[in-house]
Order: structure tokens, then C-alpha cells, then sequence
């Protein structure tokens, strides 16, 4: 018997029929039932019968769930996308021991648990990490950004970066910033496992495959548009937001229509707005990255002590209120900070706007303590750009009061 098969598991006098799927615990049979749903037996004890062979295609993978080489066929006439793996709900299975989801499988695993994928393009496989994104970590960024330029160097038409979806936007942020691509590199994930009906994996990797193919040569999070399986939405990386715990559609882009969108159904990709076009620009890589950067959100009776988390710190972002304020009492240690070498910039979080200093005291007052402005940068996004510019830029100031990859809009304007 073989991934793809279609079997009868008996054991404990339960009986359970479905295809045979990979499983990355040789003591675990997983088998997907017709209602969707997998489940895990363990194989000592187990009665197996292969009532039919090769009805669900799962290329590359052995009887015993070892993997194995992807089996793929070249096509001269398709565009080659580099599928790379850092872990998440995408690339997850059930620990059928505590029931839990987690991160186990690599790109070739994915690819052989989408078979969707199958005839789209040609794939490489490349595993960068295997975690929960809650996990992840600057020196990872660096390690995501050095992966995807490599590829891109190697002859790549275009890169997925599959990735958990809660530290997802970070990252795209991250590689937005260390890289300048002339091909699209698009991150994707699913906000439930493979094994639910309701999962969204399989749309989303294949739209992401669609957004990689496409001629926008940008960062972009290619996520469910509507809690349907219709259209996903592409998000510029260092726009995007996830704004739901658990729904499909859980991204968006803050203060902007997405970028663009892939219609499931007819395969289409496109653009509503201004982009950068695919070999507009050459391949380079900045992956310098400041580890020490905070961000701080103020709320009213906080404390202005909580600002010693910066002290001695190369960077410090605020989240302030409104047009980016803070408590009168924060300004005199904020000037302290920004004495000390500490850069300070200050971001909004309202999720719509821009701040502007010049409209009140306190504003001014804060750019005469040494604050500088953000404009209506994500403040997450202005953490990981901050990060960046502290390494390569020669005017920091300047750096993080510029757009460099659509993260600083020249407007902020109210659309529906």
C-alpha cells in the first residue's frame, strides 16, 4: 500500500475507509475520510486492505511516510516557482497523540498534499524552517531573505514562501525591505489545517502559485479576499495586516484596496493599483537587520517608566494616540532617549490615517524632543523598516520618513 490509495483500516472493531494519506509518524496510518476529516491509527494491530490503487495521486512519498523525491516531471514550457517552507498551519499535521496541529511537513510535503499544484509549474522544494510562526525570529528573516536570493539567482520565475499566519505580515515586511527582486515573491498560509474541511490551504497555495506566476514583481500575502472559496486578495507586504484570529479572510490591507486579487475559478490574476513590474528591477540583497529595536504601545495612566524597556536600545517605535501622541509626562524621557541614541519614531494605532505632530502641543513638543514621524506606516511594519535602516541606511531620519516598498503612503484617503 502507498499514499493514494484507497484503504480499509481495521482495528479495535472500528473500521475506517478513505485514501491513504502521508504521515509523518511511522506508528501512524492517516487516512482521509469521505466526510473530509483525517484521522490517525496506529498501525500495530491494524488490519489494512487497498481496495483501489492510485485514486487520489500523491507523487513521491512511500508506503511507510517517508517522503522521498519529489517525482514531478520538468516542463520546459512552464515558469519554475521555488516553494519554500518555513512552517505553519500550511505545512502542519495532527499529532494524533494530543490532538494538536503542528508544523511537520517541508515544501515537497505541501506539494504532494496539494495536487492542484500539479501542472501549473515547475517546483523546487526548499525548507528554510519548520516552526510555528509565534516562533519566529529576526535571524530567520535573514535566513528567508538569503534562501529566496539564492533562488531568484538560480533561474526562479517566481518564489512562495509558505508561513504561519500570525507573524506573517513581520515577514513579508522583513524581506520587502532586505530584498530588491525582478520577480514576485509571495507568502501564503492557511488559518486551518489540512485536515478540516473548512481549510483554506488548498486555494491559497494554488492562488499564490497564480500571484507568483504574475508580472508584479513585489512582496505580496496572498490570503482568502472573502470567507468563500472565490477569490484571494493580494496584499502589498508591508501594508498588510491580519485582523481576525480565525477567519479565512482574516488579512487586509490597511488604508487601501489589496494590490490585486486571484479569481480561484478562472485562474486570473489582477491589479487595481500601481505596482512594480517584473524585471523592472535587478536582484540585490541588504539583509542587515537591528535586533534592537522595541515597540511600545502608550495607554492612558501608563506609566512613563515603561519607557526603560528602550533604555540603552538603538531604536524604539510608539504606538501613540490620534495623530501620534503620548502623555505630556512621556516627553521629557523620550528626549533623554533620543540623547542617549535611541531612535524614536512615532507610529499611530489607529488603523486608518497618518499622524502629524504639528496639530497640537504635544506633537510638537515630541518632534522638539527628537521624534520622527511615521506617517501612516503599519506600526509593526515601521518596527521591522526601523530594524532594517538602523544597518543600511545612511540617514535614518530620512529612511524611515520615505517610501521605500509602499509602506509610507504619499495620501491617506477613506475608501470603501
Amino acid at each position: 500500500m502507498k499514499p493514494g490509495d484507497r484503504v480499509r483500516v481495521d482495528r479495535d472493531d472500528r473500521t475506517f475507509e478513505g485514501v491513504l494519506l502521508p504521515s509523518s509518524d511511522d506508528d501512524q496510518l492517516v487516512v482521509k475520510l469521505e466526510g473530509g476529516y483525517n484521522v490517525g491509527v496506529d498501525r500495530g494491530g491494524a488490519e489494512v486492505a487497498v481496495l483501489a490503487e492510485d485514486v487520489y495521486e500523491i507523487d513521491g512519498t512511500d508506503s511507510t511516510g517517508d517522503g522521498g523525491e519529489s517525482e514531478i516531471e520538468f516542463d520546459e514550457e512552464l515558469p519554475t516557482i521555488s516553494l519554500i517552507s518555513t512552517g505553519g498551519t500550511i505545512a502542519s499535521t495532527v499529532d494524533y497523540r494530543t490532538g494538536a496541529v503542528t508544523a511537520q511537513f517541508d515544501a515537497e510535503d505541501v506539494l504532494r498534499a496539494v495536487p492542484d499544484l500539479a501542472g501549473r509549474a515547475n517546483y523546487r522544494g526548499r525548507v528554510v524552517a519548520n516552526i510555528l510562526s509565534e516562533n519566529m525570529e529576526p535571524p530567520i528573516w535573514q535566513d528567508l531573505a538569503r534562501a529566496v536570493h539564492e533562488e531568484i539567482e538560480n533561474g526562479a520565475d517566481g518564489v512562495v514562501v509558505m508561513h504561519g499566519t500570525d507573524t506573517m505580515q513581520y515577514s513579508a515586511s522583513a524581506l520587502a525591505f532586505m530584498l530588491e527582486t525582478p520577480v514576485p515573491i509571495v507568502f501564503t498560509g492557511s488559518q486551518r489545517s489540512a485536515d478540516r474541511p473548512s481549510s483554506d490551504n488548498v486555494m491559497n497555495a494554488v492562488c499564490a502559485v497564480e500571484a507568483a506566476k504574475s508580472d508584479c514583481a513585489e512582496v505580496l500575502v496572498c490570503m482568502h479576499a472573502s470567507e468563500s472559496d472565490d477569490v484571494c486578495a493580494l496584499h502589498r507586504g508591508t501594508r498588510v495586516r491580519k485582523n481576525h484570529t480565525s477567519r479565512r479572510d482574516a488579512f487586509e490591507t490597511v488604508g487601501a484596496e489589496p494590490l490585486g486579487d486571484v479569481d480561484y475559478e478562472s485562474e486570473t490574476v489582477q491589479f487595481h493599483r500601481k505596482y512594480q513590474h517584473r524585471d523592472e528591477r535587478d536582484l540585490s540583497l541588504a539583509d542587515g537587520l537591528s535586533e534592537d529595536v522595541e515597540l511600545l504601545k502608550f495607554t492612558p495612566g501608563m506609566d512613563p517608566a515603561f519607557l526603560d524597556v528602550a533604555e540603552g536600545s538603538a531604536g524604539l517605535i510608539l504606538e501613540g494616540t490620534g495623530l501620534g501622541h503620548v502623555h505630556t509626562d512621556f516627553i521629557p524621557r523620550i528626549e533623554e532617549l533620543v540623547e542617549g541614541g535611541t531612535t524614536v519614531v512615532m507610529t499611530s494605532q489607529c488603523l486608518e490615517g497618518r499622524i502629524c505632530d504639528r496639530v497640537y502641543d504635544t506633537g510638537r513638543d515630541l518632534l522638539e524632543a527628537g521624534v520622527i514621524e511615521a506617517g501612516d506606516t503599519v506600526p509593526g511594519t515601521a518596527k521591522v523598516k526601523l530594524m532594517w535602516a538602523l544597518e543600511n541606511a545612511e540617514s535614518v531620519a530620512e529612511t524611515m520618513e520615505t517610501s521605500l516598498a509602499g509602506e509610507l503612503q504619499e495620501r491617506s484617503v477613506p475608501w470603501e
